[in-house]
């Protein structure tokens, strides 16, 4: 009936479709009954139904296993103790003394000993004192005067640490004694002139000072240090230093620097050659600020120093500046590292510090300032290995009243008496000049091992100077070897030094300065020895070798040291 329905709607559909062609006027309205609804529906799916068949002959089929026993009884007198942590056995702690006295004894009747002995509270305080005490009874060949020297120091101090910052006192007491023994080798001296002649000089120092420093603060430290500094003839040298530094952090950068306040004043009683008194005194206010820069590779400091002092004998005040700026950067990790920066300063001679250089310099000094205008420099250090470290430098450096010793004039044909024993052309004066110097450095280190040691170093310097003929008395080369070997038991060391050539200038007697000749000062070699062996980790015993090549050098024109010398003695160490 559905199909007939869809049939019949067709052909009525056609028919009307032709009378539209063959009447185009006429146009009817027809109606169309639909007989039933078309209803689609969906046709069951045809799945395909598949059960696996089991077949029952396949079956595994368990086995039965019959265990039998077979007991036998143990007599047993095994008791379990308690478990308990198995604990890390320790390696036994190396205990370390902090107190030492060394006592020992060498030809040319030469006594040392040494102490330094402290106690306190480590949390809170300490104090203790530091003694030092050597002497030689000289015995040099072919010297005619005394020849003997000692030297003795004496230090006390004491510490207290705060929350905040901890500070220090401390006092000292220094007295080394020397003679004027280098008489001039070509003069014939009077044995009565040599009778008259009181050779003794001693120098005497007494310091008092202290520093403090802080934690997390702006105020990092400040030193203070007072010295008084007299000799045998009665010169006299007083000097205080006041040094407080800061810190502070600048985007992630630090902004340090210093202030400096240094008085120095001092009176000789007189004049080489005259009764008339020499004195001096200076007044210095410095400042110094530097900037820090650090990077993991670059690391700059860019800053200056500014003094202005105060010549009061003269009669003579002035500003200088100096620059102080430091690079260095980190071509390859620890291996290459570029150094390069120019600095300058100011430097206030003393007569104290003098004697430390040159013992036998008479108590007649010119003293003065010197001027280090710049010091340009360029180097390389780094690791040429792990156990193999170098570092090398080339400078070049302007210096105004740079001080250079030279031999004061002989006041006696060996004939005549003179009124102080420096007189005789034995003693050096301190002359000024400008000097522009270029230097060479090099140094390498090699730790063969933990117990081996090896450092080698190299300096070459090349002096211009502006009046003066030479630098007197300044090597241009200059070299050493240090070596090092500490076993369990064993401690052993040597210093190889060298020293190249160095002039001098002599006035004859009675005769005028351009009258004088040049001297040389020859080359020398020294080399130090010493070992030692640790009985227990509190006593030991050692040996000490100076001068083993055995060479009478002279070390200023007219002045040969001790040839040969052995010396041997014992360290106690222990705790209070």
């Amino acid at each position: 009936m559905r199909k007939l329905s869809i049939s019949s709607l067709l052909i009525l559909v056609t028919g009307f479709t032709f009378s539209q062609t063959t009447k185009i006027d006429t146009l009817k309205t027809e109606e169309i009954s639909v007989v039933k609804p078309y209803t689609p529906t969906i046709s069951d799916a045809f799945k395909i139904v598949s059960n696996p068949e089991i077949d029952p002959s396949n079956s595994f089929q368990k086995e039965t296993v019959t265990y039998n026993f077979f007991s036998v009884p143990v007599a047993s007198t095994f008791t379990p103790s308690k478990g308990k942590a198995q604990g890390l056995v320790k390696a036994p702690k190396e205990k370390l003394y902090d107190n030492y006295v060394l006592a020992g004894f060498g030809n040319y009747t030469t006594p040392v000993f040494e102490a330094f002995v402290h106690a306190g509270d480590a949390k809170y305080n300490d104090f203790g004192v530091l003694i030092n005490y050597l002497s030689s009874q000289g015995d040099i060949k072919d010297v005619i005067l005394d020849d003997n020297f000692s030297k003795t120091k004496v230090e006390l101090f004491y510490k207290q640490f705060e929350r905040d910052f901890n500070w220090k006192a401390d006092l000292g007491y220094n007295r080394q004694r020397y003679n004027y023994y280098g008489l001039p080798s070509h003069i014939v001296f009077d044995e009565n002139i040599i009778n008259t002649i009181d050779e003794k000089q001693v120098y005497t120092a007494i310091n008092l000072g202290g520093n403090i420093v802080f934690d997390n603060t702006i105020f990092k430290e400040g030193t203070v240090k007072i010295t008084g500094f007299n000799d045998y003839y009665d010169s006299n040298e007083f000097r205080f230093n006041i040094n407080p530094n800061f810190e502070y952090l600048i985007a992630d950068n630090f902004l340090k620097g210093g202030v400096l306040i240094d008085f120095l004043a001092g009176k000789f009683k007189q004049n080489y050659g005259s009764p008339d008194d020499l004195k001096y005194s200076f007044l210095n206010f410095g400042i110094d600020p530097n900037y820090e820069i650090l990077t993991d590779d670059l690391s700059i400091n860019i800053g200056a120093k500014l003094y202005y002092t105060f010549d009061f004998e003269n009669n003579n005040n002035s500003f200088k500046i100096y620059p102080n700026i430091i690079a260095s950067y980190q071509l390859i990790e620890d291996i290459f590292i570029v150094t390069a920066g120019v600095t300058g300063d100011l430097v206030q001679n003393t007569y104290n510090n003098f004697t430390a250089e040159n013992p036998f310099v008479s108590p007649t000094l010119n003293i003065l300032q010197t001027d280090q205008q710049y010091n340009a420099f360029a180097g390389l250090k780094g690791k040429l290995a792990s156990n193999i470290g170098y570092n090398f430098s080339a400078s070049y450096g302007n210096e105004n009243n740079k001080p250079l010793y030279i031999q004061n004039q002989i006041l006696t044909d060996g004939l005549l008496a003179v009124d102080k024993a420096y007189e005789a052309g034995n003693s050096f004066s301190v002359i000024y000049d400008d000097v522009k110097t270029i230097q060479v450095y090099g140094e390498i280190n090699v730790d063969f091992s933990k117990e081996f040691q090896l450092t080698g170093s190299f300096n070459y310097a090349n002096y211009n100077t502006t009046n003066q003929p030479e630098a007197w008395n300044l090597p241009e080369i200059k070299a050493s070897v240090l070596a090092k070997y500490n076993a369990k038991n064993w401690f052993a060391g040597a210093q190889l030094f060298f020293n190249g050539n160095t002039k001098d200038f002599v006035i004859p007697y009675n005769q005028s300065p351009e009258n004088g000749s040049i001297v040389t000062n020859n080359s020398y070699v020294d080399l130090n020895l010493n070992a030692g062996y640790n009985f227990t980790k509190q006593l030991a015993a050692f040996a000490r070798v100076n001068n083993a090549v055995g060479n009478s050098y002279n070390r200023f024109v007219n002045y040969p040291v001790q040839s040969l010398q052995v010396l041997g003695g014992v360290i106690y160490k222990f705790n209070l």
